[in-house]
């Protein structure tokens, strides 16, 4: 029994093209992109760093401006939305702080100095760790920045939201029934704000004094 000749199927490799010295200029280039990107991308992670700090700096300096500081003074429910974008820019103020701390100074790993094809493999460890180290920046920045924007408009809410009612105090007298913000008494004189005026009212005269949330009207007569 005779065989022939073995035939293989399939994409067959041959050598390419001598390199000429363009190709060998375009393969340091390439090599020294390569071995430059990690640092690069460091710098541009510290240089965010610094300048989000700046900001920070510059946002606390207006901070020094005073307005309404106890948000618990804000209409509901603006006090809790107020308390809850100041937790949320928190988190992300933290986070964001992480991830460029880990853009700038990567994750601590020990260097291999031994066995097969280790610059090779540090060089392709480098890319790996500069597209994660970019990723980590571009992600702080914009946590940084939402941070940054939930921070003033919690501080913007807290200046400028409508404040709490007060409680109100309804008195009942023979001679009707008035209701308004208690002021304060004077010679057994209980004087209420009652809209944009001051109403008196004489406690020997009050039938009853009611607390209430809201006033239900003003001068009505007591049916």
């Amino acid at each position: 029994m005779t065989t022939g000749p073995r035939t293989t199927t399939g994409p067959r490799i041959t050598p390419g093209r001598p390199a000429v010295a363009a190709d060998r200029a375009a393969a340091r280039r390439m090599r020294q992109a390569l071995a430059e990107e990690l640092p690069r991308v460091r710098e541009a992670a510290l240089a965010w760093r610094n300048g989000l700090a700046g900001l920070f700096l510059g946002l606390l300096g207006f901070g020094l401006v005073k307005g309404r500081t106890d948000v618990g003074e804000l209409a509901a429910p603006y006090d809790a939305l107020v308390g809850g974008m100041l937790l949320l820019s928190l988190v992300c103020g933290a986070v964001g702080a992480l991830y460029l701390l880990r853009a700038a100074h990567g994750r601590p790993a020990a260097t291999a100095t031994s066995g097969p094809r280790v610059s090779a493999a540090l060089y392709a460890g480098d890319h790996v760790e500069a597209g994660r180290a970019l990723r980590a920046m571009l992600r702080g920045v914009v946590l940084t920045l939402a941070c940054g924007a939930l921070l003033v408009t919690g501080v913007a809410l807290t200046w400028y939201g409508p404040d709490k009612e007060e409680p109100r105090l309804l008195v009942r007298t023979p001679a009707g029934t008035e209701c308004g913000e208690p002021l304060r008494t004077e010679r057994g004189v209980l004087v209420l704000r009652t809209g944009a005026r001051e109403t008196r009212v004489p406690l020997a005269d009050a039938t009853a004094l009611l607390p209430v949330d809201t006033c239900p009207g003003a001068g009505s007569p007591n049916g």
